[in-house]
């Protein structure tokens, strides 16, 4: 392929990946990263192998239920390619060793299944100036993006806040779903570290394996990309003395009574809205500051999301940007 060519191989030889989980999504990862030849792959992952994980860790077998996923992985990844540089952290990343076992790698790849590791894997990589590939899966839908790639977007700046969810050990996953999306994973990495091609910075892919449909949403830059020296509030707090919680009861009956008045603002991403919503506009809550001028005075503008994390955020802005009306936030009804 001219695209790749010997300079390309060269530069995955030349390349060092650290590989954040070593489950669904991590396997394939791992399998065509090193087919590839990455020169050297840290694996980080303090789980065991189950037998639950087999339909779709594809990597392990039955024998190998009770070991440690990292020291597995090295195992057999060893014999697919010998020349490849493995390092097995049979440790779960934490803010305290994050720095050390992340440091050393040119690109990061997140295959955790839970906020705390992405968020965590963002704010390091942010803060050590490396990008890092993405991937999520539930039930039928995956996702990819890259963050924080040559200035571009990060995690937060896509999700300022950990929305409450189900992962997929709870809510399930088609097996075949972490061969397609950690394949998708795999190939951002080989791009970005060979120089090749457009990788998925400031873009969403979104793939839904039950419908056959697959979208791309862009995204860009926002104040979210550098992580907040304090934690937020929590939502049950009030985010000033114009601006407060409201329950959907309260919301039917003040739109019955006064329709005219209430501005109702979804301020979740746009593919959020698209899948499912109640209604009102779309504004995610990276642009909130820049639309607010855009609102109607003497209006109440009500805020919701999935948790109530980015409405209570949104109207805490609205607040303390002088608007003329009221403000509330609400969870998704």
């Amino acid at each position: 392929m001219p695209e790749m060519g010997l300079a390309g191989q060269e530069k995955l030889r030349a390349g060092k990946v650290a590989v954040v989980g070593a489950g669904g999504l991590g396997c394939p990862i791992l399998q065509y990263l090193v087919a590839a030849g990455v020169g050297e792959i840290g694996i980080i992952d303090d789980d065991t192998v189950d037998l639950t994980n087999l339909h779709r860790q594809i990597l392990y077998s039955a024998d190998d239920t009770g070991k440690n996923k990292a020291i597995t992985a090295v195992e057999k990844l060893s014999v697919l390619n010998p020349f490849v540089r493995l390092t097995a952290y049979p440790d779960r990343l934490t803010a305290e060793n994050a720095a050390d076992l992340l440091h050393g790698y040119d690109l990061i790849i997140d295959g955790s299944d839970n906020f705390e590791t992405r968020y965590l894997v963002n704010d390091f990589c942010v803060k050590l100036d490396k990008p890092f590939v993405f991937g999520s899966i539930l039930r039928f839908e995956g996702q990819v993006s890259v963050f924080n790639y040559q200035g571009g977007p990060t995690y937060r700046c896509l999700f300022p806040d950990a929305e409450e969810g189900d992962n997929c050990a709870e809510a399930g996953v088609m097996g075949v779903l972490p061969g397609i999306i950690g394949t998708y994973m795999a190939n951002e990495a080989i791009k970005i570290i060979a120089g090749i091609g457009e990788p998925l910075s400031g873009k969403l892919l979104v793939v839904n394996t039950l419908s056959n449909t697959q979208s791309v949403f862009e995204f860009s830059r926002s104040a979210a990309a550098i992580p907040a020296k304090t934690p937020e509030p929590a939502p049950q707090q009030p985010a000033g003395e114009s601006a407060r919680e409201m329950s959907y009861d309260e919301f039917e009956a003040l739109r019955e009574t006064d329709p005219e008045q209430v501005l109702l603002v979804d301020v979740r991403e746009y593919y959020e809205f698209e899948a499912d919503n109640f209604g009102g506009e779309n504004i995610p809550l990276s642009e909130i500051p820049e639309s607010i001028e855009t609102f109607p005075s003497g209006k109440k503008v009500v805020f919701y999301c999935n948790s109530g994390k980015r409405s209570l955020q949104a109207a805490k802005l609205l607040t303390q940007s002088g608007y003329e009306g009221q403000s509330f936030w609400a969870q998704h009804w």
